[in-house]
């Protein structure tokens, strides 16, 4: 007899899987990575380039929700995007360690701009 998963991307119980809330976390990342990218007049090859990636596919797959911004990298894609390194490394932790930023920042919740 098969068994059948549930649909949707939930476990059983109709709760989420912890999976999907990260799935879900890095395209609200991406999409808000993009945006600055565009504010700033920048191509993903040209930020690709300032940030020292061989390939602008990297940014893509970033702003696609299919990666993330390495820690280490946090302050040369706030240098290339024009952002404090501090708020752009706070706001990246929001959406990729929530549950850390819950911790280092009691009471503050990401923008509902930013996301």
């Amino acid at each position: 007899m098969a068994i059948k998963r549930p649909k949707g991307g939930e476990a059983e119980g109709g709760a989420p899987k912890k999976g999907d809330a990260s799935r879900l976390a890095r395209k609200a990342a991406g999409r808000w990575l993009s945006a600055q990218r565009e504010a700033a007049g920048l191509t993903q090859a040209e930020i690709a380039e300032r940030v020292g990636l061989r390939y602008y596919t990297f940014v893509s797959q970033v702003e696609g929700g299919y990666g993330r911004v390495p820690s280490e990298h946090f302050e040369s894609w706030a240098k290339a995007l024009g952002h404090d390194p501090q708020a752009f490394a706070k706001m990246l932790l929001s959406f990729y360690d929530p549950d850390v930023f819950r911790l280092l920042f009691p009471g503050e919740a990401r923008s509902a701009s930013a996301g």
